[in-house]
């Protein structure tokens, strides 16, 4: 077996410490989502009231995006997202601890913006790795972070059934959170920028360098939209795949569950073989033959009209967006590398904002039309993405590096 030069050894650490800044969000989303039933029930909340509190979430975290693109451009990604991943344990626990709806909201807040924060910082870091990497990784870092979903959202549900409340659950979560950032840090890549980035006044941190190409910012934006229509995809199949099984195809509450569990196990998948296909086909060829599968697979289950039509349709709809959004994450990072953090603040923004707004377009559709018809709009949008996939390309005179130009060989 070849030796490994220092240089590989490194970047093998630094690759593995973004594995783990992946895991870490993940594991506490899931293991949130796990025991929101007992925080409900424990403050007496309605249905409303929890929705609000879980708004909060969604606001830190668009808020919070905004603010770290300008932090990770000035101080380097590695500098900002360990600290930021040591506080994504942290702030599992005030939420667990507090006593009304109204301090529960800002609680959840501080837990969104860390979230978001750190999501921008993560996705940075990880664009820099695959740049001294020289090929394809972003794919397996967003596979990593739907496996830490999983585990996180089972180890809840251990501490639940063994009768286990949500502080202590949030507490050992959170120091194991905490010791892996730290074990982390050791090893993260850690680069500082040659210069601290300008920014407009007028329009805050997270905007384009005064003077700046108005063309890259363009094409930071239209990248931010291909992300929005792949996230109202995500968010319509989570909360709306097993209502459409079970309520117009007359499935089993079982096998209506099985829609949303294909999708889950597809997209997990693919960004699992995702790294490989774009070494192999290239970014543009891959996104545009995942929104084609993405599209065509949901579409034809909505004209089969059947049950076993409806999951295989939600697993090809997963298998076909898995490997858009890391995609278009590292075409945004790679795009001006000077200021990745501000053009994935913007890119991670506009897809989060997708997740969060598609179920409401979906269930707003589905009153105007009825739910099968309102569900071809994320096909369509699936379809979009595909033809748009050119806009994946870099920029005339930025070639991103591949095995040919670095002669990395480490596998």
């Amino acid at each position: 077996m070849k030796a490994l030069a220092p240089r590989d050894a490194a970047l093998r650490r630094a690759r593995l410490a973004v594995y783990v800044m992946f895991l870490i969000p993940g594991i506490a989303i899931g293991v949130w989502t796990a025991r929101i039933p007992a925080l409900k029930e424990r403050l007496a909340l309605s249905d409303g009231q929890l929705s609000l509190a879980l708004l909060a979430i969604a606001a830190g975290a668009l808020a919070g995006m905004q603010v770290v693109g300008y932090l990770v451009d000035r101080h380097g990604s590695g500098r900002v997202m360990i600290p930021l991943a040591v506080a994504q344990g942290a702030v599992l626990l005030p939420p667990a601890a507090m006593p009304d709806l109204l301090t529960l909201a800002v609680s959840l807040a501080l837990f969104g913006a860390v979230h978001g924060m750190l999501d921008v910082s993560m996705n940075a870091n990880a664009v820099e790795v695959e740049r001294a990497w020289g090929r394809p990784l972003m794919s397996s870092f967003h596979a990593v972070f739907s496996i830490g979903g999983f585990l996180g959202a089972a180890a809840g549900g251990l501490f639940a059934h063994a009768g286990i409340g949500p502080w202590p659950t949030f507490t050992v979560t959170g120091a194991l959170l905490a010791a892996l950032a730290v074990l982390a840090s050791r090893w993260a890549l850690r680069t500082r920028p040659e210069r601290a980035p300008a920014h407009d006044a007028g329009t805050g941190p997270s905007s384009p360098q005064r003077g700046g190409s108005g063309r890259k910012a363009r094409g930071v934006l239209f990248l931010g939209v291909l992300a929005f229509c792949c996230m109202v995809g995500e968010g319509a199949s989570a909360d709306w795949g097993s209502v459409y099984l079970r309520e117009d195809l007359r499935s089993s509450a079982g096998f209506a569950a099985a829609a949303y569990a294909a999708f889950s196990i597809m997209m997990t998948a693919g960004r699992l073989a995702g790294d490989r296909l774009a070494a192999r086909l290239g970014p543009v060829p891959l996104v545009r033959w995942c929104g084609s599968l993405a599209g065509i697979g949901l579409a034809t289950a909505l004209l089969i009209d059947r049950p076993v039509a409806g999951v295989i349709g939600f697993a090809c709809f997963g298998a076909g967006l898995s490997c858009i959004v890391p995609q278009v994450f590292s075409a945004a990072g790679h795009r001006d590398p000077d200021r990745a953090g501000q053009a994935l603040a913007r890119v991670a923004s506009l897809g989060y904002l997708g997740f969060l707004t598609g179920p409401v377009l979906i269930g707003a559709a589905s009153e105007v039309l009825d739910l099968p018809r309102a569900l071809a709009i994320p096909a369509l949008l699936a379809l979009f993405v595909a033809l748009a996939a050119p806009a994946l390309r870099p920029p005339s005179g930025r070639v991103v590096p591949d095995r040919a130009t670095t002669g990395h060989t480490a596998e």
